[in-house]
């Protein structure tokens, strides 16, 4: 004789402790579920709103240069340790956990054209508008000593440096692009192309021989330190600000141009851009790669700092507030998680790269929830209510002024390239350029 006796197994329904939740068992069945796909959808929607509504990228304000902020340098082993260098010739280390800055000195008479660190990390280089490359002491922050350890004079005025991620050497740019070894006080090699003046200059992180420049005759200049000589010069129709290699791919790097727009270029086909990135509506004056290389950040003198996804046109987020003033340069840590924005205001601003990012330690109940937030709007990404709101951004009313302008423009010229290919005589009608090559004019070799 059999007696049926109902069995519940007690890990299943206890609690493994008082603070947990209740476990409720579910049957997940298709069938008693028929609402499953609008309940997901009306999820999804509560997702995307509440991304927009815990939006706010601002994280703080690093406040202590008495002029407008020129560049930045990233330490390359410390995450916490950033430098600035100002419009007097003052250079300033900041620690970003405290938002305090821990050490500063006088280090050029003049501008201060360039920050960067030698790749351990124990000394800063900085160029000025004084004709001299120094080098400082970065092992001990707290040091009043405000001598550089070593300086070296060029015979003109330097616009930019870089460091070889491998080799002691680097490279200043000015009226042509020297290359120098730690060890020496002069240039061991000079790059000429008959430009009247080198604007930036950056060295390949993947590639490390290989460099890359731009100029004030709107031309980008390929150099190879193994080589003797440029390797490569294109001419693009208006200047170049400034230049960023993608950190994980060799042969891509990301131009921030007058026109407002910034361009991605392959190396290897320099007649056509890979991406044009629009969205500004002033002169784009700096750029810098997250160190994934699937994103960048952009300044401008419009106000505002964007952030773009390497293979879409449009901006993913815009960062601004009313206090901010022309922006002249970027940098994006090292860890991918916040991005710094220095602008003539005299301010160093700290952003989250990702807006509406939770900071801090997650229990795991809220790391599941998040990632099932993204998912659902990953999947419903394409939907029109979801895309409508996940891409709403409050912009300040001069850039919303500003891109109707554009816009008008953009669709005039548009409209007479059309008439003119109309009423063309026959045989005679120009050929059609699509608008990624038609920033290219000329390439030499």
């Amino acid at each position: 004789m059999r007696v049926k006796v109902l069995c519940r197994n007690p890990d299943e329904y206890l609690r493994e402790t008082k603070r947990d939740i209740f476990k409720v068992p579910r049957n997940y069945s298709p069938e008693l579920h028929p609402l499953e796909g609008p309940r997901e959808y009306t999820r999804a929607l509560n997702a995307i709103k509440l991304e927009r509504v815990f939006a706010k990228p601002f994280v703080g304000n690093l406040d202590g240069h008495r002029e407008g902020v020129t560049c930045f340098g990233k330490h390359p082993e410390r995450l916490s340790l950033v430098s600035s260098g100002s419009y007097d010739g003052e250079v300033c280390f900041w620690d970003l956990p405290s938002q305090t800055c821990v050490r500063r000195f006088q280090a050029h008479s003049g501008f201060v054209r360039g920050l960067t660190f030698v790749p351990d990390g124990n000394g800063l280089l900085s160029v000025g508008d004084d004709k001299t490359v120094k080098t400082w002491n970065t092992d001990s922050l707290f040091d009043s000593n405000e001598e550089p350890i070593e300086t070296r004079i060029s015979k003109t005025v330097l616009t930019g440096i870089t460091h070889h991620q491998k080799k002691d050497i680097f490279a200043t740019c000015g009226e042509a692009c020297l290359l120098w070894e730690e060890t020496r006080n002069s240039p061991i090699q000079v790059y000429e192309w008959g430009v009247d003046t080198l604007l930036d200059v950056t060295f390949n992180a993947v590639e490390t021989d290989l460099l890359l420049s731009c100029a004030s005759d709107r031309s980008i200049i390929i150099y190879d330190v193994r080589d003797c000589g440029p390797v490569k010069k294109f001419v693009m129709s208006l200047r170049t600000n400034k230049l960023c290699w993608n950190p994980m791919e060799a042969t891509v790097f990301t131009c921030a141009n007058e026109d407002y727009n910034l361009y991605t270029f392959d190396v290897r086909n320099l007649r056509s851009a890979v991406q044009v990135h629009k969205n500004h509506v002033s002169a784009v004056t700096c750029v810098d790669y997250a160190p994934t290389g699937r994103e960048f950040v952009s300044g401008s003198f419009d106000k505002s700092i964007r952030i773009f996804e390497i293979d879409k046109a449009n901006s993913r987020d815009i960062y601004h507030t009313k206090r901010m003033q022309h922006v002249t340069s970027v940098a994006w840590s090292l860890d991918n998680k916040y991005v710094l924005s220095g602008s003539d205001e005299m301010n160093v601003r700290v952003w989250k790269a990702r807006a509406s990012e939770k900071l801090g330690a997650l229990r795991p109940r809220e790391k599941n929830a998040l990632n099932y937030s993204a998912a659902l709007r990953e999947k419903y990404a394409s939907h029109p209510q979801i895309k409508r709101i996940a891409r709403h951004r409050q912009v300040p009313k001069h850039i919303q002024h500003a891109k109707k302008e554009l816009s008008v423009i953009r669709t005039k010229l548009v409209r007479k390239e059309i008439n003119r290919r109309k009423h063309a005589k026959p045989g005679a009608e120009e050929p059609y350029v699509p608008e990624r090559k038609k920033s290219v004019i000329d390439v030499q070799q």
